[in-house]
């Protein structure tokens, strides 16, 4: 399939994700995954069900020839409600994985499952998330224990005026934003310059928050083919001309996502992260965005969890925790699999390891 056409063909289906469109396909073209596009038409040709699927070869335990994985990155994208076509999407990407003798295939689909915090006030189930994960289960398939994306997140609503965001935020977030336009913080648009010095801030934060990151060139790829494709855009948060914070705005399909931040230490006390989230809300409502992912919130919902501290800032900020099914394998060569899954951690950790190591050497520390 031509790929030119491709976001035309999802930008309708639900859910429609920055990760099912062309661009993060070519991204991940050129770092070892081949596209696979499959579509689903009714008789009238209608696009009922997408999915961009990803294949890759992979080393498991010295084996190489013929091991592959799939992936569908939130997809596939689809009415859930559907059970028919639910059936048949699935029973394709199911068959699919077989003749490519993958050792497992694995979705990861914005089905919702609840919304709010867990056991709180204004926490809601949704039954179809919980109707879509046992049928799953049913199916055979698997809870991944290799969650690629963040299963839960937080949505900020676009909808209204500048001041109803102000209304839904948290007093104390108000405050801070306030207090850090008293104290000089602008924002701006970056450019494409602007790239390399972002990547030397998310390396120095990655070393920071103690989290691994990919090599440089890899953000520079993904940022400068998004920038490009005007789907994307980078912004500066600057104390005294000095810039101390960004992150890279992304929008598709009426949604912005805030899938990369970062900051220094620099004039932390002034607030920065306000003014620059505060920009990117109206940067995406100018996009036609009618909501904002700040993309990642816990598994558990309590303070020991790693990003405890990052969700209370997304939470002040209006934002609605979303839960979802999170990631799930078919594993179409169970025997492999399950080799897979048991030199899975022992590799993610050496990946890791190198990684840091990786990023230390960039940034000189």
């Amino acid at each position: 399939m031509n790929l030119d056409q491709w976001n035309d063909l999802i930008f309708d289906l639900p859910a429609a994700h920055i990760l099912q469109t062309r661009q993060w396909a070519e991204v991940k073209a050129r770092y070892g995954w081949t596209p696979h596009p499959r579509v689903w038409r009714d008789e009238a040709g209608k696009v009922k069900a997408a999915a961009m699927v990803l294949e890759r070869s992979l080393r498991l335990g010295g084996f190489s020839a013929g091991v592959r994985v799939l992936y569908v990155p939130r997809g596939p994208l689809l009415d859930w409600a559907d059970e028919n076509w639910r059936a048949h999407v699935i029973s394709d990407l199911e068959k699919m994985a077989r003749e490519r003798r993958a050792i497992f295939l694995k979705i990861d689909p914005e089905v919702v499952i609840g919304k709010g915090v867990p056991e709180s006030n204004e926490a809601e189930e949704d039954l179809l998330g919980q109707d879509v994960a046992a049928w799953l289960q049913r199916r055979k398939w698997r809870f991944s224990s290799e969650q690629i994306q963040f299963r839960n997140t937080v949505w900020l609503d676009l909808t209204g005026t500048e001041e109803d965001w102000l209304a839904r935020m948290k007093q104390k977030t108000r405050y801070n934003l306030r207090l850090a336009q008293r104290k000089g913080v602008i924002v701006r648009l970056g450019s494409e310059q602007d790239l390399p010095l972002l990547y030397r801030m998310y390396a120095e934060t990655s070393l920071r928050d103690g989290f691994a990151i990919r090599n440089e060139a890899y953000y520079l790829t993904v940022w400068r083919e998004f920038l490009a494709a005007d789907m994307g855009e980078a912004l500066l948060a600057e104390v005294e001309g000095e810039v101390v914070a960004g992150l890279i705005l992304f929008f598709f399909a009426g949604r912005a996502w805030y899938l990369y931040g970062m900051s220094r230490n620099l004039h932390r006390d002034k607030m920065p992260n306000y003014p620059l989230q505060w920009e990117a809300m109206r940067r995406a409502k100018a996009h036609g965005c009618q909501i904002y992912d700040l993309w990642g919130a816990p598994d558990d919902f309590n303070e020991q969890d790693r990003l405890w501290g990052v969700f209370r800032f997304k939470q002040g900020l209006g934002g609605e925790v979303i839960r979802t099914i999170g990631a799930w394998d078919y594993p179409a060569r169970p025997l492999m699999y399950g080799l897979y899954l048991e030199i899975l951690p022992r590799l993610l950790n050496w990946m890791r390891r190198r990684g840091q190591e990786q990023t230390r050497r960039e940034v000189g520390v």
